[in-house]
């Protein structure tokens, strides 16, 4: 087909997951804090906690900073928040400079007004044997929250959200997954070589995340195209974890 006659309802309609374009991170970012702004704040009005999703990794960063720079120039209060964090290394210390234990008091819980007790973490120093029960105590947690208001997520490369690789199926839950080379290849730089890449981890499953009332998915740069592409254009398959999002209302 010719590109010049290619009509945007004609891209529209490739589109099996709804799409915002902004001009760079920055404006995207802008974009989900005035969102999740806004639902903190309604929620305050309510009188009831927001419970929020909250993922890692290098795309979340700049949507932290200006929550954090709302929070103390704008006065935005996180003090009705209750967070559920998707993933953490396994098996890592808290205090370890690549834990997403860390990495969220870096750049976000130690710069606001969040209370200790509503955060939530996976823990990567609990005994292997526990951790099919601390899945279950997590699940049970969000429950017991009333659900997930708001979910952030960021993609992989090969369409992982959370940890959960190509091959999760549509119904798994809180648990220990092997993560791919392609995955620890891709998050090699925080720490000084590959082989220091933990080779497990703990993640919110697809079921999990899909209960989530909204989500938002993060994606920039050109390294995620292809990606992006096969998760809101292509069919829905466990090859691609993202896209099992097109199922979610």
């Amino acid at each position: 087909m010719d590109n010049k006659r290619i009509s945007s309802s004609h891209i529209d309609s490739l589109e099996k997951i709804s799409v915002n374009i902004q001009p760079d991170v920055k404006s995207g970012s802008l974009v989900i804090a005035k969102t999740i702004a806004d639902l903190i704040r309604k929620k305050q009005a309510e009188g009831k906690p927001c419970v929020l999703g909250l993922a890692t990794g290098s795309s979340p960063k700049t949507l932290y900073a200006e929550l954090v720079r709302m929070h103390k120039e704008e006065g935005l209060s996180f003090s009705n928040v209750m967070s559920f964090n998707l993933d953490e290394y396994y098996p890592i210390s808290k205090e370890a400079p690549q834990s997403y234990n860390r990495f969220m008091q870096t750049h976000l819980f130690g710069h606001v007004d969040i209370k200790p007790e509503n955060i939530h973490i996976p823990n990567g120093e609990i005994k292997k044997e526990d951790i099919k029960s601390a899945g279950s105590d997590y699940e049970k947690q969000i429950e017991d929250a009333g659900g997930i208001d708001l979910q952030i997520l960021g993609i992989g490369n090969n369409g992982h959200i959370g940890f959960n690789e190509p091959g999760s199926g549509f119904y798994t839950k809180t648990r220990l997954v092997n993560l791919t080379n392609s995955t620890r290849l891709a998050n090699a730089y925080e720490f000084a070589n590959i082989s220091e890449v933990p080779r497990m981890a703990i993640t919110m499953g697809i079921s999990t995340i899909m209960k989530s009332r909204q989500i938002i998915l993060m994606a920039w740069g050109p390294a995620k195209a292809v990606a992006v592409k096969k998760s809101v254009e292509d069919d829905d398959t466990e090859t691609v974890p993202a896209s099992f999002l097109q199922n979610h209302d």
